[in-house]
């Protein structure tokens, strides 16, 4: 049984200033298992942010048919917290930045809310500086204010360090390699990999195929109008680096 088993599913995002909904998924199928990692490419507007985000349970992307499975539970009858605390994790493309409460401060609770228990101070230190030396994170950034000021490379370890911490059955990547040199990809990736020595499971969103310098995936696979139309290993993402989608595609 697929940890994630996506069947025909199909959406739509609400626009608050038409009041109309634009049509973005229709009929996508994918399933992921336990401790996989599947790479999902295509050009802009092919629907990969929006399968993030309806997996995810954003309020503004509305599912109009198909059904979700994760963890053998019916996901699209879960509110979005509830999603995250059975293990799902997103990655945000642009993290939002919140003024006010600072990183240390966040991260604690967001991992006992995930585990469902108090954790102490000390322990929570240790397991939170041990992270943060993996990442080459210097300690002045626990005093900081989430996403605050942050340039894309902050943004992008603060996103990587919140998976380490909550370890998720399956983490989301939204283009998590953007915008970074080559010495930061090879850093965040090295780490990312490292989930699946926990036999976590990975579906990272990506134009580029430089990420699988650093991370083999179990599938490839390309979308185009809000559906998956292929599916391969290394070699497509190879295929689409050298000849383009569209080749990929004939």
């Amino acid at each position: 049984m697929s940890l994630l088993a996506i069947k025909d599913l199909s959406s739509s995002v609400y626009d608050s200033t038409t009041e109309e909904e634009s049509p973005i998924l229709d009929g996508l199928n994918l399933g992921i298992d336990a401790g996989e990692v599947h790479v999902l490419m295509g050009t802009n507007g092919s629907g990969k942010s929006t399968l993030a985000n309806v997996l995810m349970g954003h309020p503004l992307h509305r599912v109009s048919g198909g059904s979700v499975t994760f963890a053998g539970e019916d996901l699209l009858a879960l509110p979005a917290d509830e999603r995250a605390r059975l293990g799902l994790f997103l990655a945000f493309q642009y993290p939002t930045a919140i003024p006010g409460l600072a990183v240390a401060s966040f991260l604690k609770k967001a991992v006992e809310a995930y585990r469902g228990e108090e954790i102490s101070v000390r322990a929570f230190q240790k397991e939170l500086r041990a992270h943060m030396t993996e990442l080459e994170i210097p300690k002045s950034f626990l005093s900081r204010f989430i996403n605050d000021g942050f340039s894309g490379g902050e943004k992008k370890r603060m996103e990587v360090l919140q998976m380490k911490l909550l370890q998720p059955k399956l983490a989301i990547l939204d283009e998590t390699d953007s915008g970074l040199d080559i010495d930061a990809l090879k850093l965040l990736f090295q780490n990312i990999a490292q989930s699946r020595e926990s036999h976590q499971s990975l579906l990272i969103i990506t134009h580029y195929e430089r990420v699988l310098d650093y991370i083999e995936p179990d599938a490839v696979h390309i979308m185009r109008a809000g559906k998956i139309v292929r599916s391969g290993g290394l070699e497509l993402s190879r295929m689409i680096h050298t000849e383009g989608f569209e080749a990929a595609l004939r």
